[in-house]
């Protein structure tokens, strides 16, 4: 797939966890592990706009396009 899933970078970066910022931006650890994996489908612009608070970056720190 294309689009590229870079959560994990930026928990890193912030020194969070992934229950932390499940618990902050309102979403289950299993629905944040989807997208964490890149198997999400899509994203709502609420839940992109909560992670990027909660990690005070851009989307695109978060979501990466990369041709195949």
């Amino acid at each position: 797939m294309p689009i590229i899933v870079n959560l994990d970078v930026m928990l890193a970066k912030r020194k969070m966890r992934s229950k932390e910022l499940a618990e902050i931006i309102g979403i289950t650890t299993a629905n944040l592990s989807v997208l964490k994996s890149g198997k999400a489908k899509a994203i709502r612009f609420t839940t992109l706009e909560a992670i990027c608070k909660a990690l005070e970056c851009q989307p695109s720190d978060i979501l990466e396009y990369q041709q195949d």
